[in-house]
């Protein structure tokens, strides 16, 4: 059986696993706990040198890393439905807008990042929290101009079904919320979010349904 080496709330599971999802892939999951830290144990740093999640061993022992390498790998193993559109311009789009949110937003206000900037240098969490929000929302507008002006009137980042850009969007949202920024700037990011939510396979897959959210 597949497995997926994940924590309930990180960004990048959750990406992997409204992947797995929306193509119907039957799969085990196994909890690594970021906050006790056990992404740097043996075990996880055998799976993730980086020790990091998401990774997902596969039944025949193949173990990836990296949510979007993943999510790539599963688009060209199972194929449909597709993640990536069928022409170039149109993967292309999708993949920036999926790395607007996956390299840009994400990585910087993690939760190896957020614990840095309180336990390394200082910060209180008034000053944390301005962190946090300045860069969704730096983030956020360039997304929303991006979507506002390419994205014509289909329910999804591109077009009328999900894709790439969107197992990334949902995630980072979800987080916007958490860390209570205020989206009220953002229209079609919120109204994106709304659709992607009524799907099974997101909401399946969102933290507090996952076996470890307890």
């Amino acid at each position: 059986m597949t497995t997926l080496y994940g924590y309930f709330r990180s960004s990048a599971a959750y990406r992997v696993r409204i992947a797995l999802n929306l193509k119907g892939l039957a799969h085990d999951q196994a909890p690594v706990n970021l906050v006790k830290g056990e992404q740097r144990g043996e075990a996880n740093l055998a799976r993730h040198p980086q020790g990091l999640v998401p990774s997902l061993v596969t039944d025949d022992g193949l173990v990836l890393t990296q949510s979007l390498a993943i999510c790539e790998y599963l688009d060209e193993v199972h194929p449909e439905p597709a993640l990536l559109p069928a022409d170039p311009a149109g993967r292309a789009r999708v993949r920036a807008l999926a790395q607007l949110v996956a390299c840009e937003i994400h990585p910087l206000n993690n939760l190896r990042v957020l614990k840095y900037l309180v336990g390394e240098l200082g910060a209180d969490e008034v000053t944390k929290l301005a962190w946090y929000r300045h860069w969704v929302a730096e983030g956020f507008q360039a997304l929303e101009a991006m979507l506002s002006r390419e994205a014509g009137s289909g329910d999804f980042c591109h077009g009328d079904t999900p894709t790439l850009a969107d197992l990334c969007l949902v995630p980072q949202v979800f987080n916007a919320e958490r860390f209570e920024c205020d989206l009220s700037a953002y229209p079609r990011i919120r109204r994106i979010t709304t659709n992607c939510r009524a799907l099974d396979a997101f909401a399946r897959a969102a933290p507090g349904a996952q076996p470890d959210a307890g």
